[in-house]
């Protein structure tokens, strides 16, 4: 926060002020100190709130509102984990599918816990989702 404050980028020193307001209040509303992995599901919701706003922003042919809310999603982004791999996804799919013993579709949510145990924070749970559904579908 306070190089942003010094390099005068008041865009991100906006979305860090904003990332800080959230934790503060969830930290106050539930009387707790926030851990790891609840900051890390703080600011997945974040991002996802982000992506959200972008996809009506752009379906409403409002440019302004969608550079600036990606340029939000950039800064929020940074302070994530490094995303996974598309082949660390993969391995990591075809791993919780072994170790779980899935067949069907209806074994998804068995597949789903054990990939968002090991790859939270660093992978869109939605695309992970899709995938395993595929894997799951497929002949």
């Amino acid at each position: 926060m306070k190089a942003a404050m010094r390099s005068g980028d008041k865009d991100r020193l906006g979305v860090i002020r904003m990332i800080l307001a959230g934790v503060k209040q969830r930290e106050v509303d539930e009387r707790i100190v926030l851990d790891d992995s609840q900051l890390l599901s703080l600011l997945e919701k974040m991002v996802k709130q982000r992506r959200d706003s972008i996809a009506q922003f752009q379906s409403g042919g409002r440019a302004d509102l969608v550079a600036k809310e990606t340029a939000e999603l950039a800064v929020v982004e940074a302070y994530l984990p490094a995303q996974l791999s598309p082949a660390e996804l993969e391995a990591l799919i075809v791993e919780a599918v072994a170790a779980t013993g899935a067949t069907t579709v209806k074994d998804m949510g068995k597949v789903m816990a054990a990939v968002k145990a090991k790859a939270a924070g660093r992978a869109d749970m939605g695309a992970v989702s899709a995938r395993i559904k595929q894997k799951l579908s497929a002949p």
